[in-house]
């Protein structure tokens, strides 16, 4: 077996394709599952406890995303550095990296616990747009002050995942996540219905879960055998390696936020004047039940399809993560831009696959999340999933090389472009959008907005991705000349 130092050399001269596989596979499959952990724990707290609890969960999501937000910023962040400093060869530097993850990991952990708790309700009632009931929020409430005393260890569970796939452990990496996911999946059941213990069955489920994952990642960065450590010199705040995480970190962070924002914002737009539009499938005026509420299980229903498959996309990405890193910090462009075009065909295949099921089996699709037979109010979601999926991924096969593009700017210490290329979509373009379509077309405005933003932000990832290169080209061919 090769050992970890080997593991991160080969980055530099294994086949491209191989190692693209070596450590995409790994992610895509920690990705999806993450993916279909959510699906779970929605249908037990729906059988468990009740659908007010399920709308409570609902009202929560971005909220936790923020939260975990600030996680994935220092991980990603971390991670990226990491690989360029293996690159260039140096171990402690990339020590020293890991070292101030962590601490930062923890003084955020500790700061948004603290503000969240604080101010929970007022928060709550922001991202429920004010029209959330009682019952909802308090079900929301009780399960986010669980959630919020677990923050620390989900920073550090999610950011040191993270730098484990950075330092050559991709498989372990995927092994602690689905260990989380398998725990999850186990102990819900057991405190939802064995103990009765209702929603907080669950978020106590899912913080033990993630604690015991922390314990075998800590266990790794203590052991004698692993490539990077935690060492003593290591765990002192560094100003410079602080603002290097961050810069790189804020990409992915700003697109976690800009994304419950406008989950938010679609939700109350959608409350407001889903079955006002002439397209819509039902109407204000033709439908007896809350049309409202209709289009947003709509909403739910597709964004957690089209989740699944950015999900399995990203998993190219982080798989390309490690290896551009690395290659960069080692001056060979020549590697980077070859495995760039490889993750962004593979993630396209995939965005391509997304669209085709989209477009072809619709009905099938939303009738696996709601049973027909419960009358004409899950009938009528069923036919709005249809329509709403056909024409939100009308551009959708390009969505793959938008998202390998962002994540490439991260990965070469492109911190200003990861940023901008980070909220293009989501802020720049599909808010403005759904604010502007919405109130005039109804939910068809809102469908209409997703696919018009991907368009955009596709075609200006292009641009930027060919300037870059171009400029890789040219210092390519300037070392070439050189040696």
């Amino acid at each position: 077996m090769a050992s970890p130092q080997n593991n991160t050399v080969s980055l530099g001269t294994d086949s491209l394709g191989k190692l693209l596989a070596r450590y995409s596979i790994p992610a895509i499959i920690a990705m999806a599952s993450s993916s279909l952990y959510h699906i779970i724990d929605s249908i037990f707290i729906g059988h468990g406890v009740g659908g007010a609890a399920i709308s409570g969960m609902a009202v929560t999501l971005p909220i936790m995303n923020i939260a975990s937000a600030f996680g994935a910023m220092v991980g990603v962040g971390a991670a990226a550095r990491i690989s360029i400093r293996l690159g260039e060869g140096n171990k402690r530097a990339a020590e020293d990296i890991l070292g101030n993850a962590v601490l930062l990991n923890i003084t955020l952990g500790i700061a948004i616990m603290l503000v969240f708790l604080f101010f929970l309700d007022p928060i709550l009632l922001f991202f429920s747009g004010g029209e959330a009931s009682a019952e909802t929020l308090d079900y929301a409430r009780r399960f986010m002050r669980i959630i919020m005393f677990g923050n620390i260890i989900t920073h550090l569970y999610l950011g040191l995942n993270e730098q484990l796939r950075a330092s050559g452990y991709p498989r372990k990496a995927m092994y602690i996540m689905l260990l989380s996911m398998a725990l999850c999946t186990i102990l819900n059941p057991l405190f939802i219905f064995g103990l009765g213990w209702g929603i907080e069955g669950s978020a106590y489920a899912t913080v033990i879960a993630q604690s015991i994952a922390l314990l075998v990642q800590i266990h790794h960065y203590t052991s004698k055998s692993s490539f990077l450590r935690f060492r003593g010199r290591s765990l002192r705040f560094k100003r410079h390696i602080v603002s290097a995480i961050i810069s790189i970190g804020m990409a992915p962070f700003l697109l976690n936020v800009c994304a419950s924002l406008v989950t938010r914002f679609m939700n109350t737009e959608l409350l407001k004047y889903g079955g006002t539009g002439a397209y819509d499938i039902i109407s204000t005026t033709a439908f007896d039940g809350n049309v409202g509420d209709v289009y947003v299980g709509a909403y739910g229903i597709m964004n957690r399809v089209i989740l699944l498959f950015i999900m399995v996309a990203n998993g190219f990405n982080q798989g390309m993560q490690p290896i551009v890193g690395y290659n960069y910090g080692a001056k060979q462009y020549g590697r980077v831009i070859k495995v760039f075009k490889y993750t962004a065909i593979c993630a396209t295949c995939v965005t391509t696959f997304a669209f085709l099921v989209g477009l072809l089996f619709p009905h099938q699709v939303a009738a696996a999340f709601v049973d027909t037979s419960n009358g004409a109010t899950d009938s009528a979601m069923v036919d709005v999933v249809a329509q709403g999926l056909g024409v939100a991924m009308m551009v959708f096969p390009l969505v793959g090389f938008q998202i390998v593009a962002g994540g490439f700017f991260q990965y070469i210490g492109r911190a200003p472009m990861a940023m901008f290329l980070s909220t293009t979509r989501q802020l720049l373009f599909l808010l403005p959008l759904l604010l502007t379509l919405a109130p005039k077309y109804g939910a068809m405005g809102a469908w209409v907005a997703m696919p018009l933003a991907d368009a955009a932000s596709v075609l200006v990832a292009t641009v930027l991705i060919t300037l870059q290169m171009r400029k890789l080209r040219r210092q390519e061919h300037d070392l070439h000349f050189s040696r």
